[in-house]
């Protein structure tokens, strides 16, 4: 039969990615409790395309999928990489995976246990001469209380929920659960899932004394960062979704220029 996307284009412009977006497929991620998680990603998959061909293959994505059966880790994303390259001919490919991750959480006073959901995303790109490059992303909701409010009032101060945006390059594998922790460890206190009323006296307390703004979040997350050898890039962004005013307010640091991989939001 013909083969349309194979024909030459005589338009003389490269694409820089085709693909596919939003592909719902099943995966495996590594679990260091329990192993592994399945659970169900989205997956965008790019290669770029010559100035000489009409189109890819979009069908070939989905096919190397189906045969990877995609345990999520750094071994399978090469692999997958560079049969990207090869089945679909292309210089550059790019992978991102994004899917929720749950981990099992118990309050910190009656130890009640819940699963808390996680966004996270592995993000995959190989370029012309150049190593495969990897970032690791999770998104982690936090609770904070704000200083100033606490220093002016008499009683109370005003708290709210905060969203962490941290993504990071690596030397070695790194647990999503320790990419988690730096950030719930630099809020004013954690979230979960169940909580009795002894558990929410306790955080009610612990946030009170430990107020944070988005500043002091995002400086103690660099930190801790900068601190890790194994860390080699990260981009922290800090987000509180404000109870008394009618914005959010917003904090980002990086170590560096991001790469070149990172799509955007």
């Amino acid at each position: 039969m013909k083969d349309i996307q194979n024909e030459r284009d005589y338009r003389n412009m490269a694409i820089n990615k085709v693909g596919i977006k939003e592909l719902k497929y099943p995966v495996t991620v590594l679990d260091r409790s329990q192993g592994e998680q399945h659970t169900v990603a989205s997956i965008n998959m790019y290669v770029d395309l010559p100035h000489e061909y009409k189109g890819t293959h979009m069908s070939r994505f989905v096919e190397l999928l189906h045969f990877f059966r995609p345990v999520i880790s750094l071994k399978t994303f090469s692999n997958i990489l560079n049969q990207m390259k090869q089945h679909l001919n292309a210089a550059s490919a790019h992978i991102e995976v994004t899917f929720p991750y749950f981990i099992e959480k118990s309050a910190p006073v009656t130890g009640a246990k819940g699963l808390m959901d996680y966004a996270c995303r592995l993000i995959g790109s190989v370029h012309p001469g150049s190593k495969i490059d990897l970032v690791s992303e999770v998104i982690v909701p936090i609770s904070s209380v704000c200083p100033c409010s606490k220093e002016i009032s008499d009683a109370g101060a005003h708290n709210q929920r905060g969203r962490v945006n941290l993504r990071t390059r690596f030397k070695k594998f790194i647990w999503l659960e320790d990419m988690i922790g730096i950030v719930e460890r630099s809020a004013s206190c954690d979230v979960f899932s169940v909580l009795k009323r002894s558990d929410e006296k306790f955080i009610t307390e612990k946030g009170y004394a430990n107020p944070k703004f988005v500043e002091d979040i995002v400086r103690d997350i660099a930190l801790e960062l900068k601190a890790d050898k194994n860390i080699t890039w990260f981009a922290v962004e800090v987000e509180n979704f404000e109870s008394i005013h009618n914005h959010n307010a917003y904090a980002f640091i990086t170590s560096g220029e991001p790469p070149r991989i990172l799509p955007e939001s």
